[in-house]
């Protein structure tokens, strides 16, 4: 029995799953609202209380940079230790590990329902890489050692944000006055969304609908937007994730050039299988491709997205099941 944990700022998934022959059969499942919760043990406490099980071994993918079993969480007021956690919980073998090194995981577990690819590129041997937003913006990569992919976590994230154009130029003004150090997460994440449409705003490029602005004050903003944005009902939403998409593309080519993923990239997190109409639209490839004497080295990438919502469960399950020895070849 396999305890598995999928923890971002938004949501924590826990579930249980079952090694058997080399693959993974989950049993059960449950989400909790992360910000409710003092700490992570407590969220942890509470699934093994109503589950009435007792697992093996548990890891969680969490995410925040992981170092020597410890993470402060980037979007959550929470320290989570490896070695504390395990004494709270009561489990001798308890993992913690990156929540998009988690997602990384998982890739070998998807099958092609699981995919959507953005290009018609055929798949290719080789390093992979993974660039996920949600609360925050997640990146890992897999390499290809000649027999199999050995994943590796990022904070790559949190790198500098390289303006593409004149307006992008201005967003980064824009954001320098209010957080000082700019990241691509400022901008490619769920509050990044609510940065580009409140700079936007301020800067008039296009109408707001009357009343807009006190429905982002009474609901989730970054879905409201992306929601409008996607029904046409908000000029200014459409150009807000317009121009999030184009800057999301960009750094996705950024990072598969630093990763030289030749393997493919893998679109994951929360917000990317909600906005695949937009996603499959110009704007994503033609940043993604726009690497200059590179771009044929990005036409022949495969770009796809992870529409399966388990992927990180599946992978923090398969590195427990790794390195209890419980699956061969994990």
């Amino acid at each position: 029995m396999i305890l598995a944990g999928d923890i971002g700022g938004t949501n924590a998934r826990l579930a249980y799953f079952q090694a058997q022959n080399g693959s993974l059969r989950l049993l059960s499942e449950r989400v909790f609202p992360s910000g409710q919760y003092h700490e992570f043990g407590d969220i942890v406490r509470k699934f093994l209380e109503e589950s009435h099980a007792r697992p093996e071994v548990a890891c969680f993918g969490i995410a925040g940079p992981v170092r020597n079993g410890r993470v402060e969480t980037s979007n959550l007021p929470w320290v989570v230790e490896q070695s504390r956690l395990a004494k709270q919980i009561h489990l001798p073998a308890t993992l913690v590990i990156n929540d998009v090194e988690a997602n990384a995981w998982g890739i070998a577990a998807l099958g092609s329902g699981d995919l959507l690819a953005l290009n018609r590129v055929a798949a290719a041997v080789g390093n992979q890489a993974v660039i996920a937003p949600g609360t925050g913006l997640g990146e890992a990569g897999l390499i290809w050692n000649g027999s199999r992919h050995q994943v590796f976590p990022s904070e790559g994230g949190h790198a500098d944000f390289a303006p593409q154009d004149d307006l992008q130029v201005e967003l980064l003004r824009y954001l320098a006055r209010r957080y000082g150090h700019v990241s691509f997460e400022r901008i490619v994440s769920g509050p990044g969304l609510v940065n580009v449409y409140e700079f936007l705003r301020e800067k008039g490029s296009a109408d707001e609908p009357a009343g807009f602005a006190a429905q982002l004050a009474d609901r989730d903003a970054a879905a409201a937007i992306s929601t409008a944005a996607l029904k046409g009902e908000n000029p200014l939403a459409e150009r807000a994730l317009d121009v999030w998409i184009s800057i999301y593309g960009a750094e996705a080519g950024n990072l598969a050039l630093k990763t030289m993923a030749a393997g493919g990239v893998f679109l994951g997190g929360g917000i990317s299988p909600k906005i695949l109409p937009k996603l499959r639209g110009p704007r994503f490839l033609q940043a993604f491709l726009d690497k200059g004497r590179l771009r044929p080295l990005m036409e022949s990438i495969a770009v796809q997205v992870i529409i399966n919502d388990k992927a990180g469960l599946l992978g923090a399950a398969r590195f427990a099941a790794a390195k209890a020895g419980g699956m061969r070849n994990a």
